[in-house]
């Protein structure tokens, strides 16, 4: 087969047969562009900057994708003798010479222990452009070559690099020219001679291949390049000069899929997007922008679910101030793509902390497309149920579905002597044994399936990460949740003070606006003198035209006082969502005494002896009264509905004629007619005439279980 000359850019290209495409680690742009080169392009070789003992790991763990593995090859241990040279020694010298004798010895051992030793790996990742190209090759059936250097201790050579977006409107030979001035030489002898090895093996693969394309870091590019030049002058080292360490077998292990995100270069969830286009041969040019978009409309939806009609609403206008935000905070940040920190910060300080979280695990979420054989088994299941499309599920919960068949919640079971047919049947193929040989990651470092937790060095290193601390309170498992429960005293109870101050805060504000509503009705208009008053009334201005005269507006004080305001969030309410009612007295005497319904805070435990409940309706009596408790006096067994009995408890005990009512919509005539039965009068509050992050985070009632909890219980509590 003859191949002939391509159309490669001449600085991409060695010599007439030998291709280098500069790529950065990590990277979803550039692994679209390295299967985008593959294709355009005619090669009948591709060679990879990996050590050849990796090949059958890697190339059967990119079989196995779009299912997320790592191939780890831990270091060579070394046989010490157990001679004590220091010992022998002791009596030859002095004290003094011994000790640092014994110092040195000992140090020189320590240099070399294999406990100093870093764990290399490959990532098996689909937005890694060096898998992308094996896995391209694979599918195109071109031959694949690990030519990097065998090397036990591995020292990983990366820098800071400019954002990888930019290849999408610039061609890829003038991003590797543009930074090539700031490209460092290597520092250390081990990142030239790789540099040196890899650039003989490319001398000695053109002998049998006619285009070989090498995908490598564009850290390494120009130094593999000067590499091969000296090697065609005859100046650089043939390749029998090169040495290998002794290196032992890499192994292939599953990971944990709730720490994919130590793994991958992108956000789990955008990998997710990459595999998703893949599979269904879509677009995903610009998903690296388009799946900041997805991952906000997955986590309004996860949020709707969890909060219901409690949640903010989460409109068009707030997710384009958000996107932005988000927008705004990368070009801050020098960047053209946001990182997981700048998306999680702009959803915070728009949409909330509740969604910010939200955010924050679907990020984390790899979702993928089920393979041809869990298809199948889910076809072939006695479940019998619709089949659904698992593209929106999390990978670890798609490994629930499939292999547990027994209700666990854990999607990998720790007790490895559980086995059974039906557990092997319901198994898919891309699961294996993943339960037993799964590695959990971390930064710069991993637990093992055997326990031990180890050092981690990437063989494709990205860009050096900085790590942040984001302020969220995680959700509880479901074990801590129930834990504390059960340890629950139902005769200890009482409210947290920073909560009271905000409710007592907005029934003075909610009062102050009646007031305001009242006062409304004995407003007048008088001609302009020597004061504007409360401004100038333009429809008796434009009246009286002709008199050439200005109308201004006169609104005397109020003269009504209200001691009763009701707040109805949630109107009309079910009253099987809002089975807690009950009757507080004030702690204090800034505090009203409060009668609500709300959820069961029983039902959501927040932290060890905190619950928390949301309101559904309030009525507040200031200055404060001792009262029945509304929710058993018979006197109030006429009324059919919540809202009713809050309002008819309102109108029984308030001494003023009016009553400031905070709803969604106006009173309707029943309710009227409720307050006229106790003559009197509702004065409506628009419900929209407050910030709704201000209703929803004041809806949040947390009960805590005695007051000694009050001390840490601002730890628990998450805003809204």
């Amino acid at each position: 087969m003859s191949l002939g000359s391509t159309d490669v850019p001449p600085l991409l290209r060695l010599d007439d047969r030998t291709t280098i495409l500069p790529i950065i680690h990590g990277s979803g742009q550039f692994a679209w562009l390295t299967r985008r080169f593959l294709l355009e392009h005619r090669f009948d070789c591709v060679a990879v900057s990996l050590p050849e003992s990796f090949r059958e790991c890697v190339e059967q763990a990119v079989l196995e994708l779009p299912k997320p593995s790592i191939v780890i090859q831990q270091p060579t241990p070394n046989y010490e003798s157990t001679y004590d040279a220091a010992q022998d020694f002791r009596g030859s010298y002095d004290a003094e010479a011994s000790d640092e004798f014994s110092q040195s010895f000992g140090a020189e051992d320590d240099e070399d222990s294999p406990d100093e030793i870093p764990t290399s790996y490959v990532p098996i990742d689909p937005c890694q452009g060096v898998i992308m190209a094996i896995r391209a090759a694979m599918g195109e059936h071109i031959r694949r070559e690990f030519i990097d250097l065998e090397t036990n201790r591995f020292q990983p050579y990366s820098t800071v690099m400019p954002d990888p977006f930019a290849v999408r409107h610039v061609h890829c030979e003038k991003f590797a020219a543009a930074v090539l001035p700031s490209i460092p030489r290597p520092s250390d002898d081990q990142t030239r001679e790789r540099m040196a090895y890899m650039a003989a093996r490319l001398v000695e693969l053109a002998k049998s291949h006619q285009q070989i394309l090498l995908v490598t870091s564009v850290l390494d590019w120009p130094w593999i390049r000067e590499a091969h030049r000296l090697l065609k002058e005859g100046r650089g080292r043939e390749l029998q000069t090169f040495e290998h360490d002794h290196v032992q077998t890499p192994e292939t292990f599953a990971v944990d899929p709730k720490t994919l995100l130590f793994l991958f270069g992108e956000l789990p969830f955008i990998t997710g997007l990459y595999e998703r286009a893949r599979a269904q041969l879509e677009e995903d040019e610009d998903l690296q922008v388009d799946g900041v978009k997805e991952l906000l409309i997955a986590a309004k939806e996860s949020y709707l679910a969890e909060f219901g009609n409690r949640a903010r609403r989460i409109t068009p206008l707030l997710l384009s101030k958000c996107l932005q935000y988000i927008r705004n905070l990368s070009l801050l940040h020098r960047r053209m793509t946001p990182d997981m920190v700048t998306i999680v910060t702009a959803c915070q300080q728009i949409l909330g902390d509740q969604f910010a979280l939200h955010v924050a695990e679907i990020a984390t979420e790899y979702r993928v497309l089920p393979t041809p054989t869990s298809e199948h088994a889910a076809g072939s299941s006695s479940h019998g149920g619709p089949e659904t499309d698992s593209s929106d599920i999390p990978f670890g919960e798609q490994l629930t579905d499939a292999a547990l068949s027994d209700g666990s919640d854990e999607p990998f079971e720790e007790d490895t002597q559980r086995t059974g047919e039906s557990h092997a049947e319901n198994t898919p193929e891309f699961l294996d044994d993943a339960a037993l040989t799964q590695v959990k990651l971390g930064i710069d470092q991993g637990r093992l399936p055997d326990g031990e937790i180890v050092s981690l060095v990437n063989r494709l290193p990205g860009p050096p990460l900085t790590w942040q601390t984001l302020s969220l309170q995680p959700r509880p498992s479901k074990d801590e949740r129930n834990r504390w429960e059960y340890n629950w005293n139902p005769y200890s109870q009482c409210s947290f003070p920073p909560e009271d101050e905000r409710i007592e805060m907005l029934r003075n504000r909610v009062c102050e606006r009646a007031q305001a509503i009242m006062g409304q009705d004995l407003a007048r208009t008088e001609k302009f003198t020597t004061s504007v008053k409360d401004g100038i009334d333009i429809r008796d201005t434009l009246r009286h035209w002709y008199e050439k005269e200005i109308y201004v507006r006169v609104i005397p004080p109020s003269r009504g006082k209200l001691d009763a305001c009701l707040m109805l969030f949630d109107s009309p309410a079910d009253p099987r969502d809002y089975p807690w009612r009950t009757t507080w007295f004030a702690e204090h005497d800034w505090e009203s005494t409060l009668a609500f319904f709300a959820s069961d805070f029983t039902k959501e435990m927040v932290g060890p002896g905190i619950g928390m409940g949301t309101y559904g309706g309030a009525m507040f009596l200031y200055p404060p009264t001792p009262i029945r408790d509304i929710w058993t006096d018979r006197r109030l067994d006429f009324t059919e509905t919540l809202e009713e009995r809050l309002i008819a408890a309102a109108c029984m005990h308030s001494r003023c004629r009016q009553i400031a009512l905070m709803s969604g919509l106006p009173p309707g005539a029943g309710w009227r007619r409720l307050a006229r039965r106790f003559k009197k009068q509702l004065v409506h509050v628009p419900l929209t005439s407050f910030s709704d992050q201000e209703v929803q985070q004041l809806r949040m009632v947390h009960v805590l279980n005695g007051s000694d909890v009050r001390s840490y219980a601002a730890d628990f509590i998450r805003k809204a």
